[in-house]
């Protein structure tokens, strides 16, 4: 095998990529920018090198300073960040003839299945099956609309060069094509260095089907498919939630699309692990949509279920080895579900970034059947120029059902702190029926939440649940807050209290709730009903198991102060509660209430980034929907709109457009 092997990438792949090389005996040299300095792949790996500042395209994709870091390393194989596979290839030979090894397909390979319009030329010589669309350059704003009306409506917009959801837009009509193949062309070229853009046919209401070519095409002609993933569970073209095998091919569909996935790799001469992507209708029609000639975020769920590591079986076939396996020899051994943990706010658009430091992280490892694939560690940032996943969570079973109860338990049991997630979206996803039975889409967000997300809906039993626990919490700290180290504060104190009248309020409700107890165990009554909850009352603890009435639930308290006021992550989603003595609810209501900022004249970023764009100046009058500015955050760019017509009086940006947005 390497002796030493440079890993130019950063988060939880090259976190994952290292685990493997460590197993396998090779050294690992990391790069790093100066913000990522403490990162977590930085202190994993035997060496680590700076190649600049923050930017990506500065440090990550700063060809010049990789190919310096290689040979002052001396590092006999490269395993590379997709995004600049591409523009690596022109400076490859150089350190080819030198004995370097790169950890993936050969370059011609990478340039062909890297351009979608080249690659979508090849797989239609293949004879693999594509979608409907103009196979070349668009050139401006007004050709994207002519080729569009000529497509049909919709289209999709796309970077040629693009991945992970970037540069890529829907059009319904000819104003929605100009300005998205504005911002896709900007994206791309921020993302990529290439802002050339394909339309093509947006086939509406499709599964998003993966096969794992693990392409393990080798060098010697061998290439397996091992199986697919289902990956229709998106936000932004961004994949949310993926799993292995999908609920909706059968057998022959399967070997059909993995068929075609093969005819593909041999047809360029791929050898590697990479991924083809399908989008399949509703009559099981499936359409090539791309192929990444890299590991895919989801890889995980592949390995769980065909036992293997593709990062080690990638090293393999870069050294020369041919492959260990037959296509016969490629199981489908239980199921595997991944859920996309990000740093972001589920309540806005699905998802817009929350940037801040990771105040504290436990990941939930004790859940049997749990796999964490991480780049951060308790106390990392969280910032705006790099994608906001905080981890990929991983779980496993021998039947879909027993994968989805894991992933359940293990989101419950997953503390973050410091920053904004979208763990309760992942949540309700998963014990979704429509997600239980199968019958998923790629607009499956949009249809299941019409009017966006909005948290779990609590029933009549899980309210009142809620309101108990919260209720017991609040007894049991009181009762805390009594003794010292075990003993009581004041040796001559009275005889303990036993019973509490509480108010409680939730939401727009005030509850009366009366507990009682006895040692652990409180029962507490709640609209007439009486719930027991028990637990150890570890209030130190930032995960506490609370059992109601029998059924156990994991909960979270994240904050509380002496007004009552508690936030409490329950069923995986946080509410915000006040609990208060009847005493003190009945003086309440004389205190005054802060008025609530009146904010119908100011627009304010819903996220935090830079401001790439300013469309007005003070003193313009604007119409409501008109473009004000533009922000950029996680290389994903935004417009922001004026909600109503008005005069422009004051701009909070000067001088050049890069200065930070404070989030709303």
């Amino acid at each position: 095998t390497f002796e030493k092997l440079l890993i130019a990438n950063r988060g939880e792949i090259a976190c994952r990529v290292i685990k493997t090389c460590k197993k396998m005996g090779i050294k690992t040299v990391a790069i790093h920018s100066d913000v990522d300095a403490n990162a977590v792949h930085v202190k994993m790996a035997d060496e680590a090198v700076c190649v600049g500042p923050a930017p990506t395209s500065k440090s990550y994709l700063n060809m010049d300073a990789i190919m310096e870091v290689i040979k002052k390393t001396r590092a006999q194989a490269v395993s590379l960040n997709e995004s600049i596979c591409c523009s690596f290839v022109s400076s490859w030979s150089l350190q080819a003839s030198e004995g370097v090894t790169f950890i993936g397909p050969d370059t011609h390979a990478i340039q062909a299945m890297g351009d979608k319009i080249e690659s979508k030329l090849l797989a239609k010589n293949a004879k693999v099956n594509t979608i409907p669309g103009f196979d070349g350059v668009v050139k401006d704003a007004d050709e994207a609309v002519r080729i569009a009306r000529e497509i049909g409506y919709p289209v999709m917009i796309k970077a040629s060069a693009g991945g992970g959801g970037k540069g890529m837009r829907i059009a319904w009509d000819d104003e929605e094509t100009r300005s998205s193949s504005r911002f896709s062309s900007q994206e791309a070229a921020s993302s990529f260095g290439d802002d050339r853009l394909l339309i093509e046919k947006f086939i509406d209401n499709p599964r998003h089907i993966e096969i794992q070519v693990c392409v393990l095409a080798d060098k010697h002609g061998n290439a397996l498919w091992l199986n697919e993933r289902e990956c229709s569970i998106q936000r932004r073209n961004q994949k949310v939630v993926e799993e292995a095998p999908s609920t909706f091919l059968d057998p022959e569909t399967r070997r059909a699309m993995g068929e075609q996935a093969v005819a593909l790799a041999k047809a360029v001469k791929y050898s590697s692990a990479g991924t083809v992507e399908f989008l399949v209708d509703s009559s099981k029609n499936f359409y090539f949509l791309e192929m990444n000639t890299r590991l895919q975020v989801e890889h995980p769920v592949t390995e769980c279920i065909t036992g293997l590591d593709l990062v080690q079986e990638m090293i393999r076939v870069a050294k020369g080895y041919p492959l260990r396996l037959k296509q016969t020899d490629i199981p489908i051994n239980g199921w595997a579900v991944e859920c996309r943990v990000y740093a972001e706010d589920p309540y806005k658009s699905f998802g817009l970034p929350s940037i801040g430091k990771l105040s504290q992280y436990q990941e939930p490892l004790h859940v049997p059947g749990v796999r964490v694939d991480s780049g951060i560690q308790q106390g990392s940032d969280i910032s705006i120029y790099y994608d906001p996943m905080i981890s990929k969570l991983i779980t496993y079973g021998s039947n879909r059902a027993e994968a989805l109860k894991r992933m359940e338990e293990a989101l419950d049991n997953y503390v973050i702190r410091g920053v904004a997630h979208n763990i309760s979206l992942l949540r309700e996803v998963i014990i979704h029926p429509r997600f239980v039975k199968g019958d998923i889409s790629t607009k499956f967000l949009p249809e299941v939440y019409p009017d966006g997300f909005k948290g779990h809906k609590l029933t009549d039993l899980e309210r009142r649940e809620l309101l108990a626990t919260a209720a017991s919490l609040y007894v049991a700290e009181q009762l805390r807050s009594q003794r010292f180290l075990g003993t009581p504060r004041i040796p001559i104190a009275k005889s303990k209290r036993s019973s509490w009248e509480l108010s409680v309020r939730l939401g727009d409700g005030i509850y009366p709730v009366a507990v009682s107890n006895d040692a652990s165990s409180f029962s507490v009554e709640v609209d007439g009903m009486k719930l027991n909850v028990t637990s150890e009352w570890n209030l130190a603890s930032p995960l506490l198991s609370v059992t109601i009435d029998g059924t156990q639930r994991i909960i979270q308290r994240l904050s509380r102060n002496a007004s009552g006021d508690t936030s409490i992550q329950f069923l995986g989603t946080v509410y915000k509660l006040q609990i208060l003595t009847k005493v003190a609810a009945e003086l309440s209501k004389y205190m005054p209430e802060k008025a609530a900022e009146d904010t119908s004249s100011i627009l304010r970023s819903p996220m935090p980034g830079a401001v790439v764009a300013v469309s007005v100046k003070p003193g313009d009058t604007v119409s409501e929907g008109q473009e004000i500015c533009v922000i950029e955050a996680m290389k994903m760019q935004n417009s922001m709109i004026a909600a109503k017509t008005g005069k422009v009086s004051h701009l909070g940006v000067t001088g050049n457009h890069t200065q930070l947005v404070k989030e709303d």
